[in-house]
């Protein structure tokens, strides 16, 4: 149960919550705005200054010590990747470094699937999620149309009651041309878990299943071992590592399409940014994902509950989530909500002037535009209930 958590972990969070010196630093604020980048944990600070200052050079380009322990760092990172994704070939499968998820998706469309559809194939991607996972295949789609080859884009279903996969419906838009899905682990705004196991069960074992987790990756497990998906893309900055960092892993499984190699020279990769994220994601090991998505999902389920009752308030998502008790799974540290009468731009504003900093916009949600704004709640392992309650007061006020 929810209270349960925040009772059982609240020593260990609030251990957990002293390693964020921005955090501890200005506690008249609160950051409810984890979905859009983290905040960083003392450990991956203290290794960017010990890289940047012991041994800072170029990866792959150098025969002298600083420049061979740059080279073994992206290595290691590598093999990190593998490791917390919980890789199960990791001799056959690779990993390439990116500037975030909207790089890496970009990247798998034009130096991978480009090259894997011919005329009269079908994708399979979704127009409901964030528009990273959506622009870049219907780039692939344009590009290949100037050339004279046409690959039909058909919509992943949804239920609007739940904001997830409509997966009994799957079947009806897959067919003997489906070459290729895109799908999202937890949804930007509605916050559920997007049973990609479904996905897979539905397509079969032979369609290649690329995910974005950059709303997975540092904030609930993930396993591609048991998702059974062949590329998953993630930003380092939602990962407690700096921005401008992330990484592409490709299963490279033979039955699935050729081994996936970036296009073009790849050039001096951001080495600061990769120690940053194997420091980020030693700590979320030692931390303990299980543990961090506990009380993310307790947080959640006790905001949703409060917000429940507050009739000028639609929560958008599963309705049948809301409760602390619902039979359902829980959002996981994502709420996303609108209010009857003030518009979300302005309600980010008001819930500011409080000292809660909110996402208040239309969330970079495919199909949607500025008159579609919601106000998005998003917390991770450093906020606590008495912060949930505070904001639950606040809108109390104004309902």
């Amino acid at each position: 149960m929810p209270g349960t958590d925040l009772e059982e972990l609240a020593d260990w969070q609030r251990a957990v919550r002293e390693q964020f010196p921005i955090i501890t630093a200005h506690p008249d604020v609160t950051y409810f705005d984890s979905a859009a980048t983290t905040q960083k944990p003392r450990a991956v600070l203290d290794t960017i200054e010990t890289y940047l200052t012991t041994a800072n050079a170029n990866a792959g380009r150098g025969g002298y010590p600083w420049a061979n322990r740059t080279t073994a760092l992206v290595e290691r990172t590598r093999r990190r990747v593998k490791d917390f994704l919980g890789d199960p070939a990791p001799d056959r499968s690779g990993v390439h470094f990116t500037g975030g998820t909207t790089e890496g998706l970009r990247t798998i469309a034009r130096d991978w699937l480009a090259g894997l559809l011919s005329d009269g194939d079908e994708i399979l991607v979704p127009f409901a999620d964030h528009r990273a996972n959506l622009d870049p295949w219907l780039e692939v789609r344009d590009l290949l149309a100037r050339h004279g080859v046409t690959v039909r884009v058909r919509p992943l279903p949804y239920q609007e009651s739940s904001g997830d996969y409509d997966h009994r419906a799957l079947p009806s838009v897959i067919g003997p041309r489906t070459r290729f899905v895109a799908v999202t682990h937890v949804h930007h705004v509605y916050g559920g878990d997007m049973n990609v196991h479904r996905v897979r069960e539905a397509v079969g074992p032979h369609v290649p299943i690329c995910l974005d987790a950059a709303q997975g990756v540092g904030h609930v497990p993930l396993s591609v071992d048991r998702l059974d998906v062949d590329f998953v893309a993630f930003s380092g900055h939602k990962a407690l590592a700096l921005p401008g960092s992330g990484a592409v892993w490709a299963r490279n499984s033979p039955a699935r399409g050729p081994e996936f190699r970036p296009g073009g020279w790849q050039g001096t990769p951001n080495t600061v940014g990769i120690a940053a994220l194997e420091a980020a994601l030693d700590w979320l090991d030692a931390t303990g994902p299980d543990r961090i998505a506990r009380w993310t999902q307790a947080l959640t389920a006790r905001f949703s509950e409060g917000l429940r009752h507050l009739a000028p308030y639609e929560v958008l998502g599963c309705r049948a989530s809301l409760a602390a008790d619902a039979p359902v799974q829980r959002r996981h540290d994502i709420v996303t909500f609108r209010h009857r009468d003030i518009p979300s731009d302005d309600l980010g504003f008001i819930l500011y002037s409080h000292g809660f900093m909110v996402r208040a916009d239309n969330l970079c949600q495919a199909g949607t535009d500025k008159r579609d704004g919601s106000v998005r709640v998003s917390v991770h392992v450093y906020n606590t209930a008495g912060e949930i309650d505070e904001l639950l007061g606040v809108l109390a006020g104004l309902a």
